[in-house]
């Protein structure tokens, strides 16, 4: 057998351009044959395409066959019928980029493995961190990263005893991190109408001996709300708490000028989770962690020679590894950085707005028949609603149904002790009569 071909260096455009007329053949094939947003028959089927994970001996069309089996096999949120999580469909041009970053194969834990990477990476969060009103960013995997990081500072800037205060209604990567941190047991806040109480917070940081981190949510998992965020930043004021938004949903707001004013008080917060992998139009994974105090970042400062000497950083030399937790990083920073110049802010905000108004189109037409029941209006593009008469085991099973299908993809949230079906509209290219279609489904598939 031949050396196989590299993606980069003399020879490396060439093989690319041979392997993405096959990769993109593969996909077509793929889509085709699973007709409709994801596949039908439920995990068994799919399980059935994927075989030989290590064979004794290769097979040059690999390639084909594994790209046609994950097509195939793909919830797909291009499809208007893919609405069941923050989930998007990524821009053709940014996963272009991401080719790229993968050809090129730079590391961000040191310059001379990511020369024009890490510049790019500096300048791009730093940017977006001054867009959210804030100093600087880090890069990240996701709103869970983003989180664990911002407990991890907390702690390394106001000690161990640091106590997590939260909404109900918090991401479930919050008290995971303040357990994987060897925090106290976080202290729940009661979030009744889907939002952190202030009032209920305000009685909590007045009963608990600090040092206290108070996380307020931009954008919730289930229904997209948006927690008080200036109420909640001057009690954290009043009571010397310190206070971290997780705006990994609800931050893409800020790029639209019809919307950012949802996200008033985010600019109070020591810490904020951003992840463009939902309201950014961004392949996995774009998640960031913006910070007011740069000093902050000092906690995360490690030195290994061959990585960061001394003498290499007093020459001139970034230090990168003290902008993550990771050591080996892809270039993640330049799917974002090409988006970015491509459509520009005003760019960005339009598609927000655009699936922003989607919502209220969509709960308009929830609201206007009679056998469904619309949970509220959209804050975000999240809508949640039911059959009007179904119990809450009618409509986990109505969802199971379309899934197994292949019909539909919806989600499921549990708000005010019922369950509702949950549809997370992140495509922008989705049309009022596909939302239609997706109620036709719901109705005709509730039992009477």
């Amino acid at each position: 057998m031949s050396t196989p071909p590299l993606a980069s260096g003399p020879e490396g455009t060439r093989a690319l351009r041979a392997l993405l007329g096959v990769v993109l053949d593969a996909l077509a094939e793929g889509d085709r044959a699973r007709g409709g947003p994801l596949p039908a028959g439920g995990p068994g089927p799919v399980d059935a395409r994927v075989r030989d994970a290590l064979p004794e001996d290769g097979d040059p069309g690999a390639l084909a066959a594994l790209v046609r089996v994950l097509a195939e096999g793909s919830a797909d949120p291009a499809d208007p019928l893919c609405a069941a999580h923050l989930h998007c469909p990524p821009l053709a041009v940014a996963v272009a980029a991401d080719l790229a970053a993968g050809a090129l194969n730079p590391s961000l834990d040191s310059w001379d493995q990511a020369p024009a990477a890490s510049a790019l990476e500096a300048r791009v969060t730093r940017a977006l961190a001054r867009h959210a009103g804030l100093a600087d960013a880090l890069v990240t995997t996701g709103g869970t990263e983003s989180n664990q990081l911002a407990l991890l500072l907390a702690r390394e800037r106001q000690g161990p005893a640091l106590r997590l205060v939260c909404g109900a209604n918090a991401h479930h990567s919050l008290p995971r991190a303040a357990w994987l941190l060897g925090l106290p047991e976080p202290v729940v806040v009661p979030a009744p109408a889907g939002t952190l109480d202030p009032a209920a917070l305000d009685a909590a940081l007045t009963a608990l001996p600090g040092p206290l981190l108070v996380a307020a949510t931009a954008g919730s998992t289930d229904a997209g709300l948006i927690d008080p965020l200036p109420d909640i930043a001057a009690r954290c004021a009043a009571h010397g708490a310190r206070l971290h938004v997780d705006a990994a949903y609800g931050g893409g707001l800020l790029f639209s000028e019809r919307h950012r004013a949802k996200l008033a008080g985010l600019d109070a917060a020591d810490t904020v989770t951003l992840d463009l992998h939902k309201l950014g139009w961004q392949p996995v994974a774009a998640g960031l962690l913006a910070v007011r105090d740069p000093d902050d970042l000092a906690a995360l400062h490690q030195r290994a020679d061959y990585l960061n000497a001394d003498d290499d950083t007093e020459a001139g030399l970034p230090d990168l590894l003290g902008r993550s937790l990771r050591t080996s990083r892809r270039p993640d920073v330049l799917k974002v950085a090409v988006t970015l110049r491509t459509l520009g802010r005003r760019g960005l905000g339009a598609l927000v707005d655009r699936v922003c108004a989607l919502a209220e189109e969509f709960a308009g037409q929830v609201a206007a028949r009679p056998g469904l029941a619309l949970y509220d209006r959209p804050v975000i593009s999240t809508v949640l609603f039911r059959p009007t008469r179904a119990t809450d085991d009618a409509v986990a099973a109505v969802r199971r149904l379309l899934l197994t299908d292949g019909r539909a993809v919806l989600g499921r949230a549990r708000l005010d002790g019922r369950l509702w079906i949950k549809t997370a509209l992140l495509n922008p290219h989705t049309r009022p009569d596909d939302l239609a279609a997706l109620l036709d489904l719901v109705e005709g598939s509730t039992p009477r």
